[in-house]
């Protein structure tokens, strides 16, 4: 309806009699006649648009298509409101002369001069004939509000009788979207999930909310908000371009004003017809994906009897659904397990990116001649084995420029392809007889598919952030995928991963010892980093780390040596006076925590 016109407001009579009526009879008229008058105040827009003069012949007939159905809407409601309106007459009365027209037509009939006395009034500012029009019109609607009281007053009694409201109107159904309506810029992606009874559409929205953040929102639900704001009866009979529309609007609607939502699910999508529209308006934002499963498997995951199940297929099927399958982007076979049902699920919604990464060799990352020497050996021998390794890198603080001999760890990181994991082993032992006990190696082995589908502890999660901000690897293979990290993510997973940080350097402090002093510094460096995290901040460099953590609200500076002494006091195994302020650090960090964690 035109935006600040008058609401429709029904003449005392016909408002006493239905004060008779039922609660749910009352809400449902009330809403009903709420959708007519808005019906009728968009068809009024839409023929005023229609007689512009600079409309091309194509808008022409997407205006002349709306207005026949919002005249469908117009009938559609009128008939509803002559459901309840029907039963104020009195039905004994046979009898009685017959009325030319229901109640409703009569209700539609003051909803439309309700509309003109608006226009006519708005007009009759810039125009002298509107202006003397408008009093007439004001009698007019008098004189019919007084004709609806009187013509109720007569059907409750049993002096008049109501023709039957069946309006057998027919109308076609549109074949365009009346206006051009495109993916707002905030609607980034939407996964639509469909599918036969028990298949596990929810049950895959559901995981996918939960691991990735998205919102989860239902077909039916965006039709209804759509129904209910555009005042239609009922958009199921809607064509399957308007109903995309539909849906589009309403995405579109809730993405701008979550405009931090990268990501959407809907279900359930029992329409082949409607969902390839909205798959023509969205173009790739839009990823359909089909659940498959068996009956049998359906049945004994369902815990229903197998007719219940098939009853609600063949209702499914009679929309269209087992017909999804044909134009979905993702066909998901759901017979197997739950693992390899998740791993397929964040694949598709967190798509892996072909990833550009920095590319060093071991001698231009500050490591001593005899370590480079060994890494370049280990990178060469793992480079051999063609594709199946994509890529081999040293992590922590060779890329972050601060390894230090005898005090830092090579932590070495390799994604490669789960057969030939046999032979990167060998290769990880030759590397590590290389080294000859001139630094301690921590090699991690991933396969590509636990990357692509986000199987990924903190620590690697953070690994792969940092060579995406530029860190070094030793080598890359061409057309590398990699999971996109982002630091919200990043933040999310230091929750996670900081209680057993603080378990851990909990047991550490209760054996503190000159053996503990590395292992316990480490650990103090990594719970302040996870923290910093938490708080959005993101220091790199232990002193910087430490610095910054002292900060924190109600957490006092702890005079921490600096990692240079640290570490030099443990290569000389001078390790007394630099253990007593590291565990003073711990156990303020570690008093500092309990607090905040009781408040």
């Amino acid at each position: 309806m035109t935006q600040n016109s008058p609401p429709l407001v029904l003449p005392s009579g016909l408002a006493r009699a239905l004060a008779a009526l039922q609660d749910k009879d009352r809400r449902r008229l009330d809403d009903t006649v709420t959708r007519l008058h808005t019906v009728n105040g968009r068809l009024w827009d839409t023929e005023d648009r229609v007689r512009g003069a600079l409309l091309s012949t194509a808008q022409v007939a997407d205006c002349k298509r709306e207005i026949d159905q919002l005249n469908a809407e117009r009938n559609t409601l009128a008939e509803r409101a002559d459901e309840v309106l029907g039963t104020l007459a009195d039905a004994g009365c046979a009898a009685a002369p017959l009325h030319t027209e229901t109640l409703a037509s009569v209700v539609d009939r003051l909803s439309v001069l309700t509309l003109r006395i608006w226009h006519s009034e708005r007009t009759a500012v810039r125009d002298e004939v509107a202006r003397r029009r408008v009093p007439a019109l004001l009698g007019q609607r008098e004189e019919l509000r007084a004709a609806l009281d009187s013509l109720v007053s007569d059907v409750v009694t049993g002096h008049r009788r109501l023709p039957t409201p069946a309006r057998f109107k027919l109308y076609g159904r549109d074949d365009a979207v009346p206006t051009e309506i495109k993916p707002s810029r905030h609607l980034r992606r939407v996964l639509a999930f469909g599918g036969l009874s028990e298949c596990g559409k929810s049950t895959s929205a559901e995981f996918v909310r939960r691991m990735c953040g998205a919102q989860r929102l239902k077909i039916g639900f965006l039709l209804r908000q759509a129904a209910h704001r555009e005042g239609l009866a009922d958009p199921y009979t809607l064509s399957a371009r308007r109903q995309a529309g539909l849906m589009l609007g309403e995405l579109n609607r809730f993405a701008e004003h979550h405009v931090d939502t990268r990501l959407f699910t809907i279900e359930s999508v029992h329409d082949d017809a409607s969902i390839a529209e909205l798959k023509q308006l969205m173009g790739d934002r839009l990823q359909v994906v089909y659940l498959d499963a068996s009956f049998a498997v359906r049945v004994e995951r369902s815990g229903m009897q197998a007719p219940a199940v098939a009853a609600k297929d063949e209702i499914k099927m009679s929309r269209g659904a087992h017909q999804v399958a044909a134009l979905a982007d993702h066909v998901i076979d759901n017979s197997g397990s739950i693992t390899a049902l998740r791993a397929r699920l964040r694949r598709i919604a967190t798509p892996p990116a072909p990833t550009t990464l920095h590319v060093a060799t071991p001698y231009g990352l500050g490591l001593p001649a005899a370590v480079a020497s060994a890494t370049a050996d280990f990178t060469d021998a793992v480079r051999a084995y063609g594709p199946g390794v994509q890529l081999a890198a040293l992590t922590g603080s060779p890329g972050e420029g601060t390894w230090i001999a005898g005090w830092s760890d090579l932590d070495l990181l390799v994604i490669a392809d789960h057969e030939i994991t046999g032979r990167i082993h060998e290769a990880v032992h030759e590397y590590r007889r290389a080294l000859n006990g001139a630094a301690s190696l921590g090699p991690t082995l991933v396969t590509p598919g636990e990357l692509t589908a986000r199987r990924l502890t903190p620590r690697l999660a953070f690994a792969l952030y940092q060579l995406q901000q530029g860190q070094p690897a030793l080598h890359t293979a061409p057309g590398i995928e990699l999971p996109t990290i982002t630091r919200d993510e990043l933040a999310l997973a230091a929750i996670h991963e900081l209680p057993q940080v603080i378990l851990t350097m909990r047991r550490l402090r209760a054996d503190a010892g000159p053996d503990t002093l590395r292992q316990l510094y480490k650990h103090l460096v990594l719970a302040c980093r996870l923290l910093l995290r938490e708080h959005g901040q993101w220091e790199v460099g232990p002193d910087r780390i430490l610095s910054a953590a002292s900060r924190m609200p109600g957490l006092t500076a702890a005079p921490v040596p600096s990692l240079a002494e640290i570490s030099s006091a443990w290569r000389d195994g001078d390790t007394e006076l630099a253990l007593k302020p590291v565990t003073a650090a711990v156990d303020q960090l570690l008093a500092w925590y309990a607090t905040q964690l009781a408040a």
